[in-house]
């Protein structure tokens, strides 16, 4: 792969709004391994393996198992994510997935759990790592390795 630009260096009011976007979420109510996991998800999904390595670093900094990130893929099949996961990873992968829409099921699911402004926060969190997705797939970023 050729290298491509820089976000940061070629477009840096551009990033720097979308470092502000992402200096809103320790604010909002999600959980810090809840956010790795909104993070990790939506990276898998869309392909982009820099915020894959990086969030699945810190999940593991958090105090997440490697059974429920090796089964993140997959949670709808296991036992081992919370009702509150399973209900932040369908919202993830929906709102990921947009084209789709986010499904009244899916809405009504998190609607159960979470309040209004949970909700809101938890698709503001999924937009802000679709956000950074895009910049690292369309630049080809890729992890160091160590």
């Amino acid at each position: 792969m050729s290298q491509r630009v820089n976000i940061k260096k070629a477009a840096p009011a551009g990033y720097a709004a979308v470092v502000k976007l992402e200096s809103y979420l320790p604010s909002t109510r999600i959980a810090p391994l809840h956010h790795e996991l909104i993070r990790i998800r939506a990276s898998q999904i869309n392909g982009c393996t820099y915020c894959i390595d990086k969030h699945t670093q810190d999940a593991l900094a958090q105090g997440a198992s490697l059974r429920k990130l090796f089964a993140l893929t997959n949670w709808r099949e296991t036992d081992f994510f919370t009702e509150e996961e399973q209900a932040i990873l369908a919202v993830t992968e929906e709102v990921t997935l947009i084209h789709q829409g986010l499904s009244d099921e899916t809405y009504a699911r998190a609607a159960k759990v979470f309040d209004e402004g949970y909700i809101a926060e938890l698709i503001m969190a999924v937009i802000v790592i679709n956000a950074w997705n895009r910049i690292g797939v369309s630049t080809h970023m890729k992890p160091a390795l160590d």
